[in-house]
């Protein structure tokens, strides 16, 4: 399997830690490539109409995407305790989180575009409503979600550890005006072990 790759994507960082996490990470040929909203990647585009990564050539040719599909196949090729439960609440639940986990990351994306642009042309209400979204998840777990995440390891803190270690990355003391874990000791110490964790060091973007 090939899996079109960039160090800094956290959406790749999530399938990367789920690979790493059930042990068949090696089964993963990784291919650099790089995708941008504004230059065509023709060598993406080839394999995904949508120009993002991941995405995940399987060995028969067929393509998987985007990251949630991505991982959901690659739990299915293990033989331990699935990362995404089977059914019942658990399943709803688990995605739900990831849902939450990837809209941080939509919104946080779209915030990183807005101030890459030249400074005449950033809206910033745009941003600012962009950035209350993430201000109002991080909440969200805070008060309500770091319980569920210390448990058993499936997609939910995978997920949410990917789309934090995203927040470090491109907005370090950038959210509303303060680094993330500001008000938030419960998930700032979640993460810190979380972390610690051998799938999220090799991972971490350089």
């Amino acid at each position: 399997m090939k899996l079109f790759y960039s160090v800094t994507s956290p959406y790749v960082r999530k399938v990367l830690v789920l690979a790493h996490e059930a042990g068949i990470v090696d089964r993963l040929e990784i291919v650099a490539a790089t995708a941008s909203p504004i230059e065509r990647n023709e060598a993406i585009f080839a394999k995904n109409p949508l120009g993002k990564i991941p995405a995940l050539v399987l060995d028969d040719g067929r393509v998987l995407f985007d990251s949630r599909v991505i991982v959901a196949y690659l739990d299915t090729l293990h033989d331990g305790t699935p990362f995404i439960p089977a059914d019942g609440p658990a399943h709803f639940d688990a995605l739900t989180m990831q849902a939450l986990a990837d809209g941080i990351l939509d919104a946080a994306l779209l915030c990183r575009y807005e101030i890459t642009r030249p400074a005449e042309k950033v809206w910033e209400a745009w941003y600012d409503g962009q950035m209350e979204k993430i201000v109002s998840a991080l909440d969200m777990l805070e008060a309500s979600a770091v319980e569920s995440l210390s448990g058993a390891v499936t997609i939910s803190p995978i997920a949410v550890a990917s789309a934090l270690g995203y927040l470090d990355l491109r907005f370090k003391d950038n959210i509303a005006g303060a680094d993330w874990r500001t008000g938030r000791p419960k998930l700032a110490a979640w993460y810190e072990g979380f972390s610690a964790r051998p799938s999220m060091v090799a991972t971490q973007p350089n």
